[in-house]
């Protein structure tokens, strides 16, 4: 069975965001307090381009498994990626009163932290880490 490409790395978080631009930098950084915060976890490099918080440990029906971050983002060139799992119960009105965003599979998409609510964030990292917490 194929292994998961992206795995924790020891490169520095810090060396990373100094490669950002300034203002996307900016916005790393208050994801950065907002996810260590959250998940009580020092950010970790996850591959070249993804900073993760924390890790559990999943299993398909398939029998692949593998680890993953709680919680993460990317500063990517479109847009910031923040990696939050759906799945708990006011995931939808968080979603709704975010602010200009959009999605994909586990993924939230904002060009720019200004865009979006920041409290609903904050909501919405907390809700999705403690659920993730729980399901084990």
């Amino acid at each position: 069975m194929a292994e998961l490409k992206t795995q924790p790395t020891e490169s520095s978080v810090d060396d990373f965001l100094a490669g950002v631009d300034e203002e996307r930098g900016e916005d790393c950084r208050t994801l950065l307090d907002l996810m260590s915060e959250a998940t009580g976890e020092p950010p970790k490099m996850w591959g070249p381009s993804i900073v993760g918080f924390g890790s559990y440990r999943y299993e398909y029906d398939s029998g692949r498994s593998g680890d993953w971050f709680l919680t993460g983002f990317s500063p990517r060139k479109r847009n910031l990626t923040l990696y939050i799992m759906a799945g708990f119960d006011r995931y939808d009105d968080l979603m709704e009163r975010l602010g200009k965003h959009s999605t994909g599979k586990s993924c939230l998409y904002v060009k720019r932290l200004a865009d979006v609510d920041m409290d609903v964030l904050s909501e919405l990292v907390h809700a999705s880490v403690d659920h993730m917490k729980a399901k084990g």
